[in-house]
């Protein structure tokens, strides 16, 4: 269930626009965090020290911002510390079904198909392909009807097949199901994700993908880059995140809800993996309620 401090944004697309674009230059951020059911295509510049939060993932930007939000993703940005008079920023939205299940299966479009799922988690894409499409993405509004159709279809492909983009959120924030083209992995992780809050053990996940313990650790990391107990604290920081946000719940029941044995081990994998504590994770997404 959502809160009363994440915001439901209904924007202005209509049901019969491809999309829309918004570009603006301000001194501050202080729109809150929210979410809506089109992606969201962010070009943000002159905003070095603001911070940016998707879904369960806090950034401080630099100069060069370029992210894409899927839809429902919590996102916003923060002034932080960033002391820009001028920060530019341009907003593009699109519908959720603007490019139709089908079309996205044709060869041509795997690559924006991928990039459109891996948006569910929110991306971050590399300096130099920001650099590559800043202008494009600048003049887009002084294009009209079917070519700046066209042109957008052109700057995401471009966007899909860049290099070094980084998917920000853990798979858990959003609910993603698990796919690493392995049936023995997916049981794995359903199984994780469905008792995040107990124990488990390497040799019970061992026991459900029907492998010796040491096979399967090196199993695991081999398809998953990761060892099976980083997968498991991921899987319940993920839920964690989720109940800081959504729940008045104190730090330490989260950490026993969440299978977390001590609230300084809590605290410490929380730091590490996502910079910050969970008291202050959960300060960046209530402390900036300006409803407008």
């Amino acid at each position: 269930m959502m809160t009363s401090n994440v915001m439901r944004e209904i924007t202005p697309l209509t049901p019969s626009d491809c999309f829309t674009i918004f570009t603006r230059v301000k001194k501050k951020f202080d729109f809150p965090l929210h979410y809506h059911e089109e992606y969201e295509l962010n070009l943000i510049l002159n905003a070095k020290g603001a911070k940016r939060v998707i879904g369960g993932h806090i950034e401080v930007i630099d100069e060069l911002e370029l992210a894409l939000v899927g839809p429902n993703l919590y996102h916003a940005w923060f002034t932080h510390q960033c002391q820009s008079e001028a920060i530019t920023e341009i907003t593009i939205q699109f519908h959720k079904d603007l490019f139709d299940e089908k079309f996205l299966k044709r060869n041509q479009l795997s690559f924006l198909k991928s990039m459109l799922e891996r948006s569910q988690r929110g991306i971050a894409f590399a300096p130099e392909t920001i650099l590559a499409v800043k202008e494009r993405l600048q003049a887009l509004d002084k294009k009209s009807g079917f070519d700046s159709v066209l042109e957008l279809l052109s700057i995401l492909h471009d966007l899909s097949i860049s290099r070094n983009m980084k998917t920000l959120s853990d798979p858990s924030f959003t609910n993603e199901k698990f796919y690493y083209n392995s049936r023995r992995i997916e049981k794995v992780f359903e199984h994780m994700n469905n008792n995040y809050n107990k124990q488990v053990t390497l040799a019970e996940v061992a026991r459900i993908a029907n492998m010796p313990e040491a096979s399967f650790s090196r199993f695991i990391k081999k398809r998953t880059g990761k060892t099976f107990i980083d997968s498991l604290n991921e899987i319940r920081l993920g839920h964690a995140s989720r109940m800081l946000i959504d729940s008045t719940t104190t730090v330490a029941e989260i950490a026993y809800k969440c299978g977390f044995n001590n609230i300084s081990n809590f605290n410490r994998i929380f730091k590490r993996k996502k910079l910050c504590i969970p008291k202050e994770f959960r300060e960046t997404y209530t402390g900036n309620r300006v409803f407008i």
